[in-house]
């Protein structure tokens, strides 16, 4: 490793988020731990010596002081880790009136990152997003109507948001990479978490919670952060390709939805007409 870096992580009170951020501190980095448990985020931080700060992505006012919080606090950020999200149950609407799982997975980070941008520019940064599919499960999108009012289902909403996460990735390259901002989206594998233990879908809560189908199916949030690590402690242009898709730690292959540059574009403008 050439160098230390400042690492934000967000979801990072367990799962994959908790386990890259022990691994890069343990790398010597200086990593911030951004969780909505206020007691899971404070004892992974405390475990790693890490700061932390609490944050719930249903809140736009609370992304908002997140953001402000980070800019006050660090000179320098280095990496920004988009890992928080999550797949849910019956539909709901968040304070902010979003449909939970598209604020949580998409709008949020968009926001976050954005907040950030002139901070990020300046410390020529890594913005890493977290996915889990290619693209290929979700065959439209509807610009106007990412909150499902029309087809909610949970698992839909969700493989809906992760292809947004694909395309945010793409239009972040796209629109900063010039300003110094590089951008990647990986795939961990299905990863052993409770990730899926609030969600409806008889199928996701299986692989979720049932412990058989974890060990068989399911690989660990270690094995999982190892692509996120390998990401921030990497040098883009180097070690990986800004605007790509990495699975299993090489380029991946997308679904022809995920390689529309226009969608990524017109999803991207419409995330900034939501947000004002």
């Amino acid at each position: 490793m050439e160098q230390t870096k400042v690492v934000v992580v967000t979801g990072a009170s367990d799962g994959l988020g908790a386990a890259a951020a022990r691994m890069l501190a343990r790398d010597g980095h200086t990593v911030v731990v951004v969780g909505r448990s206020p007691q899971k985020t404070r004892a992974v931080a405390a475990s790693i010596g890490a700061d932390h700060f609490v944050a719930d992505f249903t809140r736009q006012d609370e992304v908002r002081q997140l953001a402000a919080a980070l800019h006050d606090g660090y000179a320098r950020i280095d990496v920004l880790a988009n890992n928080a999200g999550g797949v849910f149950g019956d539909r709901a609407k968040t304070v902010d009136g979003f449909e939970k799982t598209f604020q949580i997975n998409h709008l949020a980070p968009f926001l976050l990152t954005n907040l950030l941008m002139d901070r990020l520019a300046d410390s020529q940064a890594a913005v890493i997003q977290t996915t889990t599919l290619r693209g290929g499960m979700v065959r439209t999108l509807d610009l106007d109507d990412l909150d499902h009012d029309k087809d909610y289902d949970p698992v839909r909403a969700y493989n809906a948001a992760k292809l947004e996460n694909v395309l945010f990735t793409k239009e972040l390259h796209r629109r900063h990479h010039a300003r110094g901002v590089s951008a990647a989206v990986f795939y961990p594998g299905n990863v052993a978490t409770n990730f899926g233990s609030e969600t409806t879908s008889r199928l996701m809560r299986f692989l979720a919670t049932n412990r058989l189908s974890r060990s068989l199916l399911l690989t660990t949030a270690e094995k999982g952060a190892e692509q996120l690590v390998r990401l921030a402690e990497g040098d883009p242009g180097r070690d990986w390709t800004s605007g790509e898709f990495y699975a299993k730690g090489a380029p991946g292959r997308l679904s022809p939805l995920a390689l529309d540059a226009d969608l990524a574009r017109d999803l991207w403008d419409r995330s900034e007409e939501l947000l004002r």
